[in-house]
């Protein structure tokens, strides 16, 4: 079957590759019908080397369970499922936590011999704990916003959960990518009042104020800190984290209020963020956040995706088939693309 490789930083290919299979009794094999290309996605892009490639991509799709190991119980061949970015048991004391993202025997797509989402099929490890059954045909015109159930939407729930967003709450969301412009939709949700979105791309800032920004602030380093504490009266009670690099890090801490929150789901591309006195320690600040559990959250989210009250799949602004997918990598790369839908 065909599938995307990521041979180094900057080149990304569709090649053939063994067509899976099930190998064990709780698999499903699933064909994939929708994916798409993440923000994170662009960290490897970015900095490979050749020497690790080329590796399987993709950590995002829907599609048709084709079949199912002999201990499947919760899906069947032709269901419609969505596959959230790590696979987990369901049963372990992590899972029954909301926590699959560190299930004892759960996993990450395109990792460790596991199918990547950017191709034609995937081995579904787990499927019982992993796979949630979609109520609409592959077809539907919600799939977009489905399709974000699987990581963006979850991890933008995620950050404002993680930061205690609840009625009445002021927000301030570093980032104007798909997951910082779900934080917002997520914040709106949950009752913020006050929504900064930090960002300087118009036409995902405007976004980002359909979704419920209620101000947006262009500007960045210590200009933009004065403008969020000016327009937060004094610092951010929360700060929502969705870049993964220092600088935005530092923003973050910069804009906080003492005794405020930092919840950072931006996958960080750094090891060394300060926590001492004059960053995090010296007022009370917590930091909070991780890699989203978007298993714990679909049941959630999935009836306002079903119902329209909610629209995340407006961060897709293209769309690709599987054979154009490095065409994606570099529009998304470029800012020419928020976010890249992918039919195989």
């Amino acid at each position: 079957m065909r599938a995307a490789l990521m041979y180094a930083a900057g080149d990304v290919r569709v090649g053939h590759v063994a067509d899976p299979v099930v190998k064990e009794p709780t698999d499903a094999l699933v064909r994939i019908t929708a994916a798409c290309i993440c923000g994170s996605d662009l960290h490897p892009y970015h900095s490979m080397s050749a020497s690790g490639g080329p590796v399987r991509m993709g950590h995002e799709f829907i599609g048709v369970v084709e079949e199912t190991g002999n201990q499947v119980a919760s899906v069947k061949k032709g269901d419609l499922v969505v596959a959230p970015f790590a696979y987990s048991d369901g049963t372990c004391e992590y899972c029954r936590a909301g926590l699959q993202t560190s299930c004892v025997h759960g996993g990450f797509w395109a990792r460790n011999g596991i199918d990547g989402g950017q191709g034609e099929a995937a081995r579904v490890p787990l499927a019982d704990g992993t796979l949630v059954k979609l109520p609409v045909g592959a077809d539907d015109a919600l799939i977009p916003s489905l399709l974000t159930l699987s990581d963006v939407l979850g991890t933008g729930h995620h950050a404002a959960v993680r930061g205690g967003v609840r009625q009445g709450s002021t927000v301030t969301v570093i980032g104007d990518g798909a997951v910082g412009l779900l934080a917002v939709l997520a914040s709106k949700r949950l009752g913020a009042e006050q929504i900064v979105l930090m960002g300087r791309h118009t036409a995902r800032t405007d976004l980002g104020r359909a979704f419920g920004a209620t101000d947006v602030v262009a500007e960045r380093e210590a200009d933009g800190i004065e403008k969020v504490r000016e327009l937060t009266g004094g610092g951010s009670p929360i700060v929502i984290e969705a870049v993964g690099h220092r600088p935005a890090y530092e923003q973050a801490y910069g804009v906080v209020r003492p005794g405020g929150t930092i919840s950072r789901v931006g996958a960080p591309q750094y090891e060394d963020a300060p926590i001492g006195f004059g960053s995090l320690f010296g007022h009370n600040i917590t930091l909070t956040g991780g890699p989203a559990p978007a298993r714990a959250y679909i049941d959630e989210l999935l009836p306002d995706v079903l119902e329209g009250r909610i629209e995340p799949g407006r961060v897709f602004d293209r769309a690709v088939g599987l054979d154009a997918v490095p065409d994606g990598y570099r529009a998304m790369d470029a800012r020419e693309a928020l976010k890249v839908l992918v039919r195989p």
